[in-house]
């Protein structure tokens, strides 16, 4: 039923806004361009929907099979599929909502203004018109830009951690924080490979991994697997669980989670599951409490309370996938120094507006991306370099987290 409710709500979203970017482009169009689109526009307009129209319809199907049947179906690996119908829909639905958010401000404007400006009406509609092709001719350009820009770079953000009395032992350990790998049809394993020999060049003391090592089905956990498994640091490699780790196989969470566990575990890196790993640095000690709270399994109260407490004298890392209001107060309350999650890929898709940042995650958190201080405990919230439900990013650069311990 969810899921049929989530389909229903994003065919009215995608309705919606194509309705009002349609009529916001026809009144453009026929301010400057008349003959054009009295002739040919409405041609050309209907051939494009009906091509646009492709890709939701074969969502609607893969769906509606997977609701009846509780078999999980995917579209086809294809990249004749991807650049003929896949791409052209993500863009052009990024383009229409991306312009129609600028759109709205731009019609309030004209609309708060008629009483005062009514005798200037042929004026408006020109400059309303000229404002109108500015904002498509400029998102024309710059979406698929940025686009490609950002499925083929990636950050390094560098964190410098200070607190008083720092251990000796500690001073410039070289803490590198990746999350959200999603290994699949798009991020495959020549990009995954760009990503790990990046992380290596940091020259890491140790690597934490906030989960989701694939994006779905059994096909990719190999190949993660291998790849993540040619990372290098001196005191290991770890990784919490995330959502995608149980979604190999969608109806069988347990089998999916014991392949990816199975696989990190012979290319030498750990995926945990609510314990505490204790690291010795020559004698100063390491403590990461790596936490299990998905869509699919939410940690028990007592569990996160002995995970948490009796871990005076240590410094304190807390790694998890999902940036839980309740496990962030928990590892506050418990002193911890460090507060280490990904899962929202930074706003995978993230719109241009001014001083706002606008992304569908913030349905789900505030906590987007970057930094953020809860007290002494700061928590990282890494971008992550994967994709899920679209398979673009749009404002949202792949990321690698450096952060350096140093005495304050």
């Amino acid at each position: 039923m969810w899921i049929i409710l989530r389909l229903l709500i994003a065919i009215a979203i995608l309705v919606l806004v194509e309705i009002y970017f349609v009529k916001r482009l026809n009144l453009a169009v026929k301010h400057f361009f008349p003959k054009f689109y009295e002739n040919k526009f409405r041609i050309i307009k209907r051939i494009y929907l009906v091509w646009l129209h492709l890709y939701p319809l074969a969502l609607i199907f893969i769906y509606t099979y997977f609701a009846i049947s509780g078999s999980y179906l995917t579209a086809p690996e294809s990249k004749i599929f991807d650049y003929l119908l896949i791409y052209p829909f993500w863009i052009s639905f990024l383009l229409m909502i991306q312009c129609c958010i600028i759109f709205i401000p731009l019609d309030l404007i004209k609309l708060i203004s008629f009483p005062f400006t009514k005798k200037y009406k042929p004026a408006i509609e020109r400059i309303h018109s000229a404002l109108l092709f500015l904002v498509i001719g400029f998102f024309i350009f710059y979406i698929p830009i940025r686009i490609i820009y950002d499925y083929n770079s990636v950050s390094v953000r560098i964190v410098e951690y200070s607190m008083e009395n720092l251990l000796p032992q500690l001073e410039n350990f070289r803490v590198v924080f990746i999350s959200d790998i999603q290994a699949d049809h798009y991020t495959d394993e020549g990009r995954l490979r760009n990503y790990i020999k990046k992380v290596n060049s940091l020259n890491p003391d140790l690597i934490l991994i906030a989960g989701d090592l694939i994006t779905t089905g059994p096909k990719y956990i190999k190949l993660s697997a291998r790849e993540v498994g040619k990372l290098n640091a001196k005191y290991g490699i770890y990784s919490c669980v995330g959502d995608h780790d149980n979604w190999a196989y969608r109806n069988d969470y347990t089998k999916s989670l014991k392949e990816v566990k199975s696989a990190l575990n012979y290319n030498g890196v750990e995926m945990i599951d609510n314990q505490t790993k204790t690291i010795d640095v020559n004698g100063a000690e390491i403590a990461i409490t790596i936490v299990t709270a998905t869509y699919v399994s939410d940690v028990p109260e007592n569990i996160l309370d002995s995970l948490t407490t009796n871990n005076n004298g240590r410094f304190k890392i807390f790694l998890t996938h999902q940036p839980q209001p309740e496990l962030i107060q928990t590892a506050k309350k418990n002193e911890f120094n460090l507060f280490l999650a990904g899962h929202t890929h930074g706003g995978q898709i993230t719109l241009v507006f001014p001083f706002i940042q606008i992304t569908p995650t913030m349905i789900e958190t505030n906590y987007i991306r970057g930094d953020f201080w809860f007290d002494d405990m700061l928590m990282i919230i890494n971008r992550g370099l994967g994709m899920s439900l679209a398979p673009i990013r749009y404002n949202s650069t792949p990321e690698i987290t450096l952060i350096n311990l140093v005495n304050q």
